[in-house]
């Protein structure tokens, strides 16, 4: 199973998000978390406003803000 944060609202595109290394997947939800965690603000610096985590396609919960 593959787990990912999809971006749900902001001012980003997709291929800065890929250049920054900024759209990527894991393996388990806490390693999902735990990134997100640790990259939310640099989410925020690339327009990124709230997202959401799917495993594979089924959404787990979103959207969330990233707003302090």
């Amino acid at each position: 199973m593959s787990y990912r944060w999809q971006p749900t609202a902001g001012t980003y595109a997709e291929g800065d998000l890929d250049a920054a290394g900024l759209a990527q997947s894991f393996d388990s939800q806490p390693a999902a978390e735990e990134w997100l965690t640790m990259f939310f603000e640099d989410l925020l610096d690339h327009g990124v406003s709230e997202v959401s985590l799917y495993e594979e396609d089924r959404l787990v919960y979103g959207p969330m803000s990233l707003n302090p």
